[in-house]
């Protein structure tokens, strides 16, 4: 469930959907990342995966299409699609999730889908990053009552860069209850605390091997993880 533009920490902005910065010319890019396991907003979303990310950008929008397939038969696959827009800090973006463990892509029905539509806005301030996420469409939970939750996350993410490393430390809440996240039990909760590294192998003189670390605690559920990644 991620757009994965790389920026302070990989794994950290996989979670942010952020598009590209403006482009005067069309930029693509391809690229996947290998991962140990498949944490997402402080929910354990599978074990290890390929995630790979095909995108187009071009004078500040992107198009963007991520997935995650577990190396397992029985794991479930992801395809999310993002069109968003990004420039001088700011960010604004929607994102289609799609989950292949309900009804088939080309449901769209109300109570009859496996998509979940979010709407994202935010600000990068150089030292600090701050996104705000809402869900308003699809598969999107519900609250207390029943009814449409608009479940929503909020993050602050804020990079520095220690011992010859690029880190990032990453704070997460949903605001108030629903379905879509930690079960629903309750209402404003901590969802997600990181912090994570990340840094280049070289092995040649042309070529250096991206990798990343980061360790994960969600205060809600009482989980944690330590997440390593390999990007290709």
């Amino acid at each position: 469930m991620e757009t994965k533009v790389k920026r302070f920490l990989m794994p950290v902005l996989l979670a942010m959907a952020i598009p590209a910065a403006a482009q005067d010319k069309v930029e693509v890019n391809v690229g996947a990342d290998v991962v140990s396991g498949y944490i997402w907003r402080g929910q354990d979303l599978g074990n290890a995966s390929i995630q790979p990310t095909l995108s187009v950008g071009y004078r500040g929008f992107s198009l963007t299409a991520w997935g995650s397939a577990g190396f397992s038969r029985e794991d479930t696959k992801e395809f999310d699609l993002t069109l968003g827009y990004a420039g001088g800090g700011f960010s604004v973006s929607v994102t289609d999730y799609w989950f292949n463990n309900g009804p088939g892509y080309f449901h769209y029905g109300a109570g009859n889908t496996a998509h979940v539509f979010e709407a994202q806005v935010g600000y990068d301030f150089g030292f600090l990053a701050a996104n705000w996420y809402t869900n308003f469409a699809g598969n999107d939970g519900v609250n207390r009552s029943g009814h449409r939750a608009y479940a929503s996350y909020f993050n602050l993410t804020a990079p520095f860069t220690l011992g010859g490393l690029e880190w990032a430390v990453s704070v997460g809440a949903t605001p108030w209850a629903n379905t879509f996240y930690n079960g629903g039990a309750g209402g404003f909760e901590l969802t997600d605390i990181s912090i994570g590294a990340s840094k280049e192998i070289r092995l040649t003189d042309r070529y250096a091997l991206p990798v990343f670390a980061r360790a994960i605690w969600n205060p809600a559920t009482e989980g944690a993880y330590f997440v390593f990644g390999i990007s290709l």
